[in-house]
């Protein structure tokens, strides 16, 4: 990375170096990166976390675990946040930060772990388009003519498009404002229609809120569990969102992730705990499939989620799509044929692969829990603390060292059995289905 630009603080006397990149950059307000970090979090993966986190935990863990997991993300990320414009430099990707502290080889495995977070967070945001579009299907026509790996490609292709069509981050612009309405609507029908049985005709059903299998099972769900509770709140690309904030940076992005984890979890906890309420241990990994309710409004919360998820894998693919126009030098009019030729290749083809492995195996709890495990854990926990533990060594009492090193430890212990429990789900899941499963 060649740093070519500076810029210097307001009412400091320290100039900040700026990496080279084809993106935009220091050109959003902390509001809009506000929208992007609560748009992470109230994603169309929102109508899962009722299974996934709820059913696996029972209500003492469940509860007690989201509560814990967002005091804990805050804690992470406002550790990265001040990190930003560490040792005289701006640090607007992830692995800048950790090669800047660590050397080249913690540049590259923090490239890797981060690429593969993005990776199989957006294969789970084209899964969960093609079951929101499956959904519609069946709710008109359940000929199963078409499968879900059918619904899957459709997804895909959407997403490509809106991607060719969407140069960088900052330009989504009022596509995030379209992204909250579209939250807001299957937010609401997954709130309204389980909270209110007589309006939809149909008796309340009996709820167990038991946690199912035996006690080595429950270990085992349990731990996927906790890597799914990490993957709630975390994107794995702060620098690269706090990249596209004005100065001042730091406090600009404290404000964005205060917004985020105050007013932006609200609705999330909403849908989680109303789902589960409403269905207890049958509650299924996809929350639409449980309601019941007129057709026009499970169809209305469904096309939403369809489309808000190819919104979010916009932003979760961004710092791939940014990588790729940096390292081919794509600036100028993102119109120009040469650059619009370049995105459908690049983009495209960065899709088409997410897409194939999506339809190939669509087991969407299964990727929460890798995804957490792998990457999230490592991440947003493990690289946090050591970072700071780092660049702050000078200024810590003993007493703050140790705390960073008991996260760390437990963290990583934590990403370990998270990894075990995530493969052995996957492994079971493969026994049950077969690849392009229609689920």
């Amino acid at each position: 990375m060649n740093a070519k630009n500076r810029i210097n603080n307001v009412g400091e006397d320290v100039d900040i170096e700026i990496p080279d990149t084809a993106h935009q950059i220091s050109s959003d307000s902390w509001f809009q990166a506000a929208f992007v970090l609560t748009t992470s979090i109230n994603s169309a993966y929102v109508l899962g976390y009722s299974g996934t986190v709820m059913v696996p935990l029972g209500w003492t863990g469940g509860v007690v675990g989201l509560i814990l997991a967002t005091a804990i993300s805050l804690y992470a990320n406002t550790l990265v946040a001040k990190l930003h414009e560490f040792g005289g430099k701006r640090h607007i990707r992830y692995r800048d930060l950790a090669g800047f502290i660590y050397g080249r080889k913690a540049y590259c495995l923090t490239w890797v772990l981060q690429y593969v977070n993005l990776f199989m967070i957006n294969c789970g945001f084209i899964i969960l388009a093609g079951s929101a579009l499956k959904a519609v299907y069946v709710l008109f026509r359940d000929d199963h003519a078409m499968k879900l790996p059918h619904f899957i490609a459709i997804s895909g292709l959407i997403c490509a498009v809106f991607a060719i069509g969407i140069p960088h981050l900052s330009a989504l612009g009022i596509w995030l404002a379209v992204s909250i309405i579209l939250s807001l609507i299957y937010i609401v029908v997954a709130i309204i229609l389980p909270s209110n049985f007589a309006f939809v005709g149909v008796k309340a059903p009996s709820r167990d809120y038991e946690i199912q299998g035996s006690s080595l099972s429950k270990l085992f769900t349990i731990t996927g569990a906790a890597a799914t509770l990490v993957f709630v709140f975390n994107t794995g690309m702060l620098p690269e969102i706090q990249a596209t904030v004005r100065q001042p940076v730091v406090k600009n992005m404290m404000k964005a992730l205060y917004f985020q984890f105050t007013v932006g979890v609200l609705p999330m906890y909403a849908v989680v705990f109303i789902g589960y309420w409403a269905y207890g241990s049958s509650t299924s990994a996809y929350l639409l499939n449980n309601v019941n309710g007129p057709v026009w409004v499970k169809a209305l919360a469904n096309i939403s989620a369809i489309l808000q998820s190819v919104i979010s894998l916009h932003i979760f693919a961004s710092p791939t799509y940014e990588y790729m126009d940096t390292k081919f030098g794509i600036k100028g009019n993102p119109l120009a044929l040469k650059n619009l030729l370049f995105r459908i290749m690049a983009r495209g083809g960065y899709i088409a692969v997410s897409t194939l492995l999506s339809a190939l195996l669509p087991f969407l709890g299964d990727f929460m829990s890798l995804t957490g495990a792998v990457s999230t854990f490592p991440l947003t926990f493990i690289l946090a603390n050591h970072m700071y533990y780092k660049a702050k060594n000078n200024k810590l009492n003993p007493l703050q060292k140790l705390w960073h090193w008991l996260n760390v430890v437990f963290f990583s212990l934590m990403s370990v059995a998270a990894a075990i429990a995530a493969l052995r789900l996957i492994a079971l899941d493969s026994k049950n289905f077969h690849v392009f499963a229609d689920l």
